[in-house]
């Protein structure tokens, strides 16, 4: 995940500074060691940047001038921010799960008017490119969540379906990581 971690945040930071235009902080659920947070943060000094992630993941972490570290379970809360950032979190999670934790998103940020939004970086399978090298791909990591977790890979449908049963009403899927894509709830 590390390792992953730092290929997309430096293609997403290059390709999708858009997505972090007005922003003035950011909390990484799920954010374990803080890889995505620190990059962030690095790079646009002018955001905070929070890791939430159990308490053992990040006991002993600490933080810098722009960055911090928060222990804690999103089954039961998600700490206030403008922003709430899932990579790679939802994918792991059955439908029922993933609408409790994005509804404990929904409750942690602000109105959509007021700069509040969630931004998912996850699979987005896309049945139209079958004939797509990706495609393969997207279907493995699909097999992949369905034997080692719960959870599994999406569809937009699907996608649009566990933002709507979680309160959301607008959500923009942006192509800037490929099989991962952007995904602005």
């Amino acid at each position: 995940m590390g390792s992953d971690a730092r290929l997309i945040i430096s293609v997403f930071i290059k390709n999708g500074k858009g997505v972090f235009e007005g922003l003035k902080s950011l909390v990484d659920v799920g954010g374990g060691t803080g890889i995505v947070a620190k990059a962030v943060s690095n790079a646009l000094l002018e955001l905070k940047c929070s890791v939430f992630d159990l308490p053992h993941v990040v006991e002993g972490l600490e933080g810098g001038n722009n960055m911090n570290y928060i222990g804690g379970d999103m089954f039961k809360s998600v700490p206030s921010d403008h922003v709430i950032l899932l990579k790679w979190i939802l994918h792991d999670w059955s439908d029922e799960d993933c609408v409790k934790i994005l509804k404990k998103c929904k409750e942690a940020i602000p109105s959509k008017e007021n700069g509040g939004k969630v931004i998912v970086i996850d699979i987005v399978i896309d049945n139209k490119k079958r004939d797509n090298k990706s495609f393969e791909t997207q279907l493995f990591s699909d097999v992949l969540m369905m034997v080692h977790v719960s959870g599994k890979e999406r569809n937009e449908q699907e996608w649009a379906k566990l933002f709507s049963d979680s309160g959301f009403s607008h959500y923009n899927i942006s192509p800037i990581l490929g099989l991962g894509p952007v995904i602005e709830v």
